[in-house]
């Protein structure tokens, strides 16, 4: 503040100088420049009086000083000058002031040197036989002046600064000296100005309140204490000024705090950025939820002022472990959504293809063409809610399905034998090696194990290809393992290949019909026989699928 004030003044001071220097300069240069005026004016009528009283003698032995004298004929042409050959001059003709002159008698102009430090004040004066005594003289300019001026105006702003400076610093300290004096502990007992009355009775009556406060929050932590110390949430208590006022054993492990962090700023405690913003909108009066992530869980931080007296007098917040919640919700949104888009797919086709029936838009040749489309896009739509039915039952755990033990090579051969139209009509070899091996399992679930992944094995191959099944077992399991020679899976997406309705190639699975739930199915129904699949694929080169099953 005595920064402020001294800058102030010294300011006011030098701009008050600055204008006034340049005000008066002004004035006087008006001023100056009028009074040679005048007298240039008097000197060019004497002139011409002695012209006319004794023609070109007048000019004889004539001393003029400073003054520049010129007689110029009635048609510019230069007579006489007394300072250079009058042959060697240009016509006058055109001159201003030798224009007026001619024109109304008399007449004056102002021309500036091309250095412009100095300017020439003509003032010419017409004759009764028509020619024209003119006179001038230099007058300094605003800026040779001013450069005129430098010394003494430097030596008289020197002054004027350090005036400044030190008048501005003791008015300064002496405004400022009664406020560093204030006891602010005991505000109404400072002799004050006048002006600081209110401030000083608002400052003793806050720290009367955050008194009264302190007193409330101290009567009531320990009933907080027993309250919130066993509770599973996180819970932690803010005062006034941000710092923890209370904190339970589940808040200090989210937050990997200290024991000893109850008296600390929360910003040293944790600098988790969801909770610092939370924790400013709550000090503003705001309830505030957001989500974050502590511990590799995904927490829900609420954040809510404690309100006394209509003024935040501090923070709650509470800390949930949402995670599974989250996990589950996010599961069943995009199964919702995946589920409307897949069904909405077939039924839009179908309602087109009826539609353009309808209106007579299709020519009877084309109609059964049409009524195959419609027909395909009517099983893809059976298929895809059948594999959703499947899926919905797996996901209950399948405890209603009965298990019995199960020739696991006789499977895969019935599975071979209803896929090899499918594998002809795509030029795919379809094979089966291997050794019978008996486990315990739901028969159907197992034939869609072997179903699905030889018929993804199919549609996702080349001309030509290959899918070998290939079933063997060793002394502790069985292990079935399917393998084909077509496109492969990117390095990037195997992992996410069994989620439901992922689609490696989307273009192409619609366009060979798959649902996108089959490595679904086929996952939930490996865990529910406790079974473990393994994935080995290179995009462009192939895909084995390996699924071992426990004796």
């Amino acid at each position: 503040m005595t920064k402020r004030i001294f800058r102030s003044v010294c300011m006011t001071a030098l701009s008050v100088f600055t204008i006034t220097f340049v005000l008066i300069m002004g004035v006087l240069y008006s001023h100056f420049s009028s009074v040679q005026m005048n007298q240039l004016k008097m000197q060019t009528n004497l002139a011409a009086r002695g012209v006319e009283a004794s023609g070109s003698e007048y000019f004889d032995g004539l001393q003029m000083g400073s003054y520049r004298i010129t007689w110029i004929d009635s048609d510019g042409t230069v007579l006489y000058d007394s300072a250079s050959d009058p042959e060697k001059m240009e016509n006058h003709l055109e001159r201003k002031e030798v224009k007026e002159a001619l024109k109304d008698g008399y007449g004056q102009s102002t021309r500036y040197s091309s250095t412009l430090m100095e300017r020439y004040v003509y003032a010419a004066q017409k004759l009764s036989d028509g020619t024209v005594i003119r006179l001038s003289v230099a007058h300094s300019s605003v800026l040779l002046l001013l450069i005129g001026m430098i010394q003494p105006g430097l030596v008289i702003i020197l002054v004027a600064v350090i005036l400044s400076f030190v008048l501005a610093g003791r008015l300064s300290k002496r405004i400022v000296e009664p406020l560093n004096e204030l006891n602010l502990d005991q505000p109404l007992e400072n002799e004050e100005y006048d002006e600081l009355a209110p401030l000083l009775h608002r400052i003793d009556r806050q720290q009367k309140q955050l008194r009264r406060q302190k007193e409330d929050l101290e009567h009531k932590q320990n009933e907080l204490d027993v309250i919130v110390g066993n509770m599973e949430e996180g819970m932690v208590l803010l005062d006034q000024k941000g710092r923890v006022f209370s904190i339970n054993k589940a808040a200090k492990w989210l937050l990997e705090a200290e024991e000893s962090c109850v008296g600390s700023d929360l910003l040293t405690v944790s600098r988790n950025l969801e909770l610092q913003q939370a924790v400013d909108k709550a000090s503003k009066g705001e309830s505030v939820s957001v989500k974050t992530s502590m511990r590799g869980k995904l927490i829900q931080i609420s954040a809510a002022p404690i309100v006394s007296d209509r003024r935040t007098a501090g923070i709650a917040i509470v800390l949930f472990d949402i995670t599974e919640k989250e996990q589950a919700e996010q599961k069943r949104r995009e199964f919702t959504s995946n589920v409307s888009h897949e069904l909405k797919t077939p039924l839009h086709a179908i309602s087109g293809y009826l539609e353009l029936i309808k209106c007579g838009m299709v020519k009877q040749d084309d109609i059964q063409t049409f009524t195959e489309k419609i027909y395909d896009e009517t099983q893809r739509l059976i298929h895809l809610v059948e594999d959703i039915i499947n899926l919905s039952h797996l996901d209950e755990g399948g405890k209603d399905m009965e298990k019995e033990e199960l020739n696991l090579y006789a499977v895969a051969d019935e599975v071979i034998q209803s896929l090899i139209p499918a594998a002809g009509k795509k030029q795919v070899n379809l094979t089966l090696e291997g050794e019978n091996a008996s486990v315990c399992g739901v028969p159907k679930l197992i034939h869609g194990i072997i179903y699905n992944l030889c018929d993804n094995g199919i549609k996702y191959n080349r001309e030509g290809g290959e899918v070998t099944v290939t079933v063997r077992k060793t002394e502790t399991e069985a292990i079935l393992t399917v393998k084909d020679t077509g496109i492969g899976i990117p390095k990037e997406e195997q992992e996410r290949i069994f989620e439901r309705f992922y689609r490696v190639d989307k273009g192409r699975s619609r366009e060979v019909g798959g649902t996108g739930l089959g490595l679904s199915i086929v996952k939930h129904a490996v865990q529910i026989h406790n079974a473990v699949i393994d994935l080995y694929s290179r995009e462009g080169e192939g895909t084995e699928v390996r699924v071992r099953f426990p004796f």
